[in-house]
């Protein structure tokens, strides 16, 4: 089965990326190497696919790219304030490594879920 790549796959890539470089203070704070190295591994094999993903995206696609990276730093943005303010009224203090993890992945699931709303039109 072949699946044609598509811009909103390799933002959500991108996105990825972006939040196993987010949990990597969090790893190094907390002197765990062991998941350090495995999460340096994935990171590698993540930006592997997704530059191919990028030479295999049609120009048109290409284009569309900016906007949704767009949405994906948006998204990051408020994820992280959501964090931010979720641990505000927490009682537990949190450091700014988890503080930083979370909200990233927050934000990556927005983005996602954005990616899934679709307009309803010409319903029947």
């Amino acid at each position: 089965m072949q699946v044609a790549p598509s811009p909103e796959r390799l933002s959500v890539m991108l996105g990825l990326l972006l939040v196993i470089l987010a949990t990597l203070p969090r790893y190094v704070a907390e002197g765990l190497d062991t998941r350090l190295s495995l999460i340096g591994m994935a990171f590698v094999v993540v930006a592997v696919i997704a530059v191919i993903h990028w030479r295999m995206l049609a120009v048109e696609a290409r284009t569309r790219l900016l906007p949704l990276l767009r949405r994906l730093g948006f998204a990051v943005l408020a994820g992280l304030a959501v964090m931010a303010i979720w641990h505000t009224f927490s009682p537990a203090w949190i450091n700014w490594q988890v503080l930083l993890s979370r909200g990233v992945t927050l934000g990556l699931l927005l983005h996602v879920l954005g990616l899934w709303w679709k307009p309803v039109s010409n319903r029947t």
